[in-house]
């Protein structure tokens, strides 16, 4: 699983960089059909916002989230990230 990280208004530090790598990890155990992630992080005024694309085997996922803090709107993503790859999983077991 490849994780590519980009920042659009903000400089993705290495703390950044390490906590987004960290999140992401987890969903190697959900199973090996992910193939790659695509994670931007943003800031627009006041809201810091994380964005995620997940190539899967057939299909692939976005989500994304926003809140004040870079690392709240981390943790949102991967929790919206995290249902969607185990609903993208229940379906795939039920082909």
């Amino acid at each position: 699983m490849q994780i590519t990280i980009q920042g659009i208004g903000v400089k993705v530090t290495d703390a950044l960089n390490d906590y987004v790598n960290d999140k992401f990890k987890k969903l190697e155990k959900k199973g090996d059909f992910i193939t790659s992630i695509a994670v931007t992080l943003a800031v627009e005024k006041l809201d810091q916002t994380a964005k995620a694309d997940i190539a899967v085997t057939g299909d692939n996922l976005h989500a994304e989230a926003t809140s004040d803090s870079m690392y709240a709107a981390i943790d949102a993503l991967i929790d919206k990230v995290d249902r969607q790859v185990v609903k993208h999983k229940e379906k795939l077991k039920q082909e």
